[in-house]
């Protein structure tokens, strides 16, 4: 029961991280995903990178969501990337309604890895 708790937590984090895969789209899906003009095309490379970058990590959790023994790399890998947001979004001061969004749902991927991890744990000192 609790390996596919594991597997549904990870599913969900790894959701959260293909998202912004649409924003390889171009300036339009960027702009929807960020509430923001990008009138540079520096910025929109910069952008769509970043969406190739979080497609790879949403692939990492969905992989170890079936392949437990990716799962403490999975777990580490998340707690980075959505903590490292989370503060950079917390310090930065005011932000607009689109990376309010994204601040949403990387606390439910914050919370979701919490469970995680604890589940991983407790099932591997049965």
């Amino acid at each position: 029961m609790s390996q596919r708790l594991i597997t549904l937590l990870l599913l969900t984090i790894a959701i959260i991280h293909l998202l912004p895969l649409s924003g390889l789209a171009g300036g339009e899906r960027l702009t929807a995903l960020y509430g923001i003009t990008i009138d540079d095309p520096n910025l929109a490379i910069l952008l769509r990178h970043r969406a190739v970058m979080f497609g790879l990590l949403g692939g990492l959790f969905a992989t170890a969501a079936f392949r437990t023994a990716w799962q403490p790399l999975a777990f580490i890998a998340a707690a980075i990337s959505v903590g490292s947001f989370l503060v950079l979004a917390w310090t930065s001061g005011p932000y607009n309604n689109a990376v309010q969004r994204v601040v949403s749902a990387d606390i439910i991927a914050a919370l979701c890895l919490l469970i995680a991890v604890v589940l991983y744990y407790l099932r591997r000192q049965q």
